[in-house]
């Protein structure tokens, strides 16, 4: 034994990714908060379907890209892996779809994860889109909002 917890949840192995409405809610409102730039952060999914929205501000506040504030992204992952959760890392889009960047796939450096984009496109009908991107390759996740 490593004593590190084995996560109760591996996103990247879902066939779907299913959001409890008040973490779709929380997506979007992270989102339009900061409008114009990028907002990111991770989720947490728990065996019981929970899931847990930690934001995590954008060091470069850019409306083309993301760089995760270090200290707040080293808080999160540890609450994911302390919390044997399931990891979705995501960000948002505020004037293009919802669909991994070149950078997004070159950045993409947790096989077990699922990769969320939230769009503002258009701003009366966000929509969040999930991805599995491994060794350059994207394959979609839908997601399903619950509740």
């Amino acid at each position: 034994m490593t004593g590190d917890p084995a996560p109760a949840v591996v996103a990247a192995d879902l066939d779907e990714l299913v959001l409890p409405r008040g973490a779709f809610d929380a997506l979007v409102a992270h989102a339009r908060s900061d409008f114009p730039y990028e907002v990111c952060g991770l989720v947490g999914l728990g065996a019981d379907g929970a899931a847990e929205v930690m934001p995590v501000a954008n060091a470069d506040r850019s409306m083309r890209y993301y760089v995760m504030e270090p200290r707040e992204l080293l808080r999160a992952m540890r609450r994911v892996e302390d919390g044997g959760l399931g990891l979705v890392i995501y960000h948002s889009h505020t004037h293009t779809r919802a669909y991994p960047s070149e950078t997004d796939v070159r950045l993409a450096a947790y096989p077990e994860a699922l990769y969320a984009i939230v769009t503002l496109q258009d701003r009366d009908a966000p929509d969040v889109r999930a991805f599995r991107i491994h060794d350059g390759v994207i394959t979609e996740v839908p997601v399903r909002i619950a509740g």
